[in-house]
């Protein structure tokens, strides 16, 4: 994932966050392999800067690690605070004074903001990454290789646009998720509320097919020719204008929008049928593109999102995003 992945060096644009340290301590996780406290834990141990050694245990019913000399057995939440306190760096849960404070929320916020906000942080970083990655070519020209793993000039572009793909369809599902279930509840209390944000969506369509079908173009161009070197240029600032856009847009929907779905009073029933509805609606992201979605968060609000999502998901979905980051 974005903090927690990758052992060989990396270009510009594949530099996490936070990398793991080398010849990282080993722990032993024992658990029933099926498990979801099992698999949570194994995910979470994949953001910790150590070498896990799983072995499937039906003997244990709740999970349990070896450190050392320590045996600590319980429930996710303990074994979490426990790797916290011994891998302190990064950590995997926020302190309790800035979950709520950094956005002037408080537990009666409904949960599907907490969903799209995360979902926002994840868009944001994967938007720098791509102008990381297009600025490093832009400097190479295709004159020079950066990551030996991305190969030719045309195979890291081809690896170039599979990215923007994955980008892409998330930003996608995510923009329909607002337009079908967010707007249609804020706009039935107040007609018109969202007009500007769905404008906003329509405008930047054309603008991330249009990078698409750029990428294309680069593809089947001759690297290093003063035409390629062209497009690479346009394609950087095609990409530094959407990004500058979506995180215009996404901060004004957080300062503007957002907040006011508290005052839509939707009880707890309400509030899981819309988080229900909201998952839905973003199939591929929780399904195929979930690990790529989760490499764009930050390890506490990456436990904090599989959180939220596990208890409103059903259970062969869930199980298969634990298996899309776990296995």
């Amino acid at each position: 994932m974005g903090n927690c992945f990758g052992t060989a060096k990396k270009s510009a644009a594949e530099i996490a966050p936070s990398e793991l340290i080398k010849s990282p301590p080993a722990i032993k996780l024992y658990g029933p392999p099926n498990s979801f406290a099992t698999s949570q834990i194994r995910l979470a141990i994949l953001y910790k800067p150590v070498a896990l050694q799983f072995v499937p245990s039906e003997a244990n019913e709740n999970p349990t690690i070896i450190y050392k000399s320590d045996v600590v057995s319980g429930s996710v939440e303990e074994i979490l605070r426990y790797l916290d306190s011994k891998f302190p760096d990064p950590p995997l849960t926020a302190p309790d004074n800035t979950t709520n404070s950094a956005w002037g929320w408080c537990g009666t916020t409904p949960l599907v903001v907490w969903v799209v906000v995360l979902q926002h942080r994840s868009m944001n970083w994967h938007l720098e990454r791509m102008v990381k990655w297009a600025e490093d070519m832009v400097a190479r020209g295709g004159n020079a290789r950066g990551d030996p793993s991305m190969g030719s000039p045309r195979m890291e572009v081809k690896k170039f646009g599979k990215s923007y793909s994955q980008l892409q369809q998330v930003m996608l599902e995510h923009a329909q998720m607002e337009e079908k279930i967010l707007f249609q509840i804020l706009e039935s209390a107040d007609r018109g509320l969202c007009k500007t944000a769905n404008e906003e969506h329509a405008r930047e369509l054309p603008m991330m097919n249009g990078i698409k079908e750029e990428i294309k173009t680069i593809g089947v161009m001759n690297p290093g020719s003063p035409d390629y070197q062209e497009a690479l240029t346009n394609l950087l600032s095609r990409l530094k204008k959407l990004k500058e856009n979506c995180k215009q847009h996404f901060e004004k929907e957080e300062k503007e929008l957002l907040p006011l779905m508290e005052a839509t009073e939707l009880n707890k029933p309400q509030q899981e049928k819309v988080l229900q509805q909201s998952l839905d609606v973003m199939r591929d992201t929780h399904s195929h593109l979930f690990r790529f979605f989760m490499e764009g968060l930050r390890p506490h609000d990456g436990m904090q999102y599989f959180d939220l999502v596990k208890r409103y998901c059903d259970n062969v979905r869930v199980s298969l995003m634990l298996h899309m980051m776990v296995d």
